[in-house]
């Protein structure tokens, strides 16, 4: 039985992530309350997640979409569910709402005790000439959407494509195009793709789809699209026009809050509504949970808006436990993300390098390349790896990953570290499973947070690759560690070339009264130079991630 306030009534706004697990929740923990959904759509419970690759056809089945229906949510839970039904209006004063029946449009109206608040998020839709009245622009919501870009795709002769919005449903829609042989322009506004990573670590994303084709135009907008009733092209606010067949909308979402605006309910600065650390709005009668609501950053304590699936489960579940007066706090959001696009796969948790400049925290980086198991393995691949953490102790404060394989476990340690407060010296404590075709006896994990230790311990100072031009402009003298034939295939822009192997019987080349900057491949054998050349005397920086950090700075540098 519930513990908390007496109540016979909870109704539940919304479904999906949020609603249906403050619903599920709430009837594990009472067998009598009476439980309403109402839920605009057809679904109550779906993988919003999986659309994209339900349209691609890696979901063969649209009902492995579907994680409950209504029949069986009452079947299993005993829940009143109503698809098809809006909510308009909320009195909250009489604790009445107003639902529209929308097939039938009828009206009516429900008493509740509770009332929690799950509407989600609704894609952002650029005021541009043509976006709303043509037949061949797609948003990626919900299960009815999908439906629409896959029989169009199937039915009508689409040869190219445009993808406006260069997030996570831009790049899995431009995944799921790109198998189907359609020729993709991929058009951001922003300076990069994926802005959840930092520039350095987007551009490596950016440089493997140009690789498979697939056009990028950064820094340009849409500012019509052109068409009779259906797109013909889009015209740029560079001038630049793009033929194509169909458009997608991946231009972001914001929270869905006019119900709870025109309630009274209170929002918060970043549009979402606002909740205390219960997820109880301005009334302590409505509670919201899911994209909806404004939540705390968990490493900042910063207002954010997260709109994820595993944070949305989690709200509902605490949402349920505290109107059963189960008190529970939500501690807030990292932010966790992972994304595959083609055979790459990108992940990020924490605070990322722009956040941490925006409010002014101090912090230091690192990058390294590790393979994601023993190179004598067949099969290992490369990945970057960024930790940023705290100059003073070492507390890690994010983490981006991008490469081909391991990343998700990688990133989950990460997260998890973030999450239990520790230091980079705690990730190298850390006893990581271990055989060749899995990871290496150091683990990508353990080898960061050596590289970050060093730093932590001021053993090695290390600096971008952005400062270094004009650091050897003002006079430092640049050094590649690497060997002759390495450096065959490309050096830095003025670097003399010592390799590490003979930098002890070479020190009288080194100037002594110049900095010195050390790079390999990297990042390893600079670190040992570096150390060779400190205790010779030398002011001596490591360059993070060495060469395979410099030909993608390289490539940002020319954009």
């Amino acid at each position: 039985m519930l513990t908390g306030i007496a109540m016979s009534k909870i109704i539940i706004v919304g479904g999906v992530a949020a609603g249906a697990s403050t619903a599920a929740r709430l009837r594990r923990l009472d067998e009598n309350t009476e439980i309403i959904m109402i839920e605009r759509g057809e679904d109550i419970s779906f993988a919003n997640c999986g659309l994209p690759y339900y349209i691609g056809g890696a979901i063969k089945k649209r009902s492995r979409l579907l994680v409950q229906t209504p029949y069986s949510m009452y079947e299993r839970f005993n829940i009143d569910v109503r698809t098809l039904s809006e909510v308009r209006r909320i009195d909250k004063e009489n604790k009445i709402i107003e639902i529209t029946d929308l097939p039938h449009n009828e009206t009516y109206q429900e008493s509740y005790d509770y009332l929690v608040l799950c509407p989600g998020a609704q894609p952002v839709v650029p005021p541009v000439p043509g976006i709303n009245d043509k037949d061949n622009v797609f948003s990626v919501r919900n299960i009815p959407d999908s439906d629409r870009i896959k029989m169009y795709i199937e039915q009508m002769e689409v040869n190219q494509a445009a993808v406006l919005g260069g997030g996570f449903i831009g790049m899995e829609m431009v995944e799921i195009l790109a198998q189907k042989g359609i020729e993709i322009t991929l058009i951001e506004a922003g300076p990069q793709i994926i802005n959840a990573l930092d520039e350095e670590m987007a551009i490596i994303v950016n440089d493997y789809l140009q690789n498979q084709e697939v056009d990028i135009i950064l820094n340009d907008r849409a500012v019509a699209l052109e068409g009779s009733n259906r797109v013909e092209q889009i015209v740029l606010a560079s001038g630049k026009t793009i033929a194509t067949d169909m458009v997608i909308l991946g231009t972001g979402v914001k929270p869905e809050v006019w119900l709870a605006e025109e309630a009274g309910l209170t929002l918060g600065s970043t549009g979402g509504i606002l909740v205390n650390e219960y997820l109880q709005t301005s009334d302590p009668f409505i509670y919201a949970a899911g994209d909806a609501i404004q939540i705390k950053d968990f490493v900042s304590g910063e207002d954010g808006l997260v709109p994820l699936a595993g944070p949305a489960n989690r709200q509902g579940w605490i949402v349920a436990n505290n109107i059963a007066g189960r008190r529970i706090r939500y501690s807030g959001s990292q932010g966790t993300g992972i994304i595959k696009i083609m055979a790459m796969t990108a992940a990020f948790t924490g605070k990322n390098e722009k956040q941490l400049q925006k409010i002014g925290r101090e912090y230091l980086a690192c990058h390294i390349h590790p393979n994601s198991h023993a190179v004598y393995y067949p099969g290992a691949s490369m990945m970057t790896i960024k930790l940023l953490f705290t100059p003073g102790e070492g507390k890690v404060l994010g983490a981006q990953i991008v490469g081909y394989d391991g990343v998700d476990k990688r990133i989950d340690v990460l997260a998890t570290a973030i999450r239990a407060g520790f230091t980079v010296f705690d990730l190298q404590e850390l006893e990581l499973a271990y055989a060749p075709p899995y990871s290496s006896a150091k683990d990508p994990v353990n080898m960061a947070a050596y590289a970050a230790g060093n730093m932590v311990n001021k053993d090695v100072t290390v600096i971008p690759w952005t400062e270094v031009d004009d650091k050897v402009a003002d006079g430092s003298y640049l050094i590649d560690v690497r060997t002759r034939k390495e450096t065959e295939k490309g050096m830095a822009n003025g670097a003399h070339n010592i390799p590490v192997d003979e930098m002890r019987t070479r020190l009288d080349e080194i100037p002594k009264d110049r900095e010195i900057l050390v790079y390999c491949q990297v990042g390893l054998r600079s670190y040992i130079a570096s150390r060779i050349l400190r205790q010779n005397g030398f002011d001596v920086k490591n360059i993070s991630g060495g060469y395979e950090s410099y030909k993608f700075y390289e490539k940002l540098t020319r954009r």
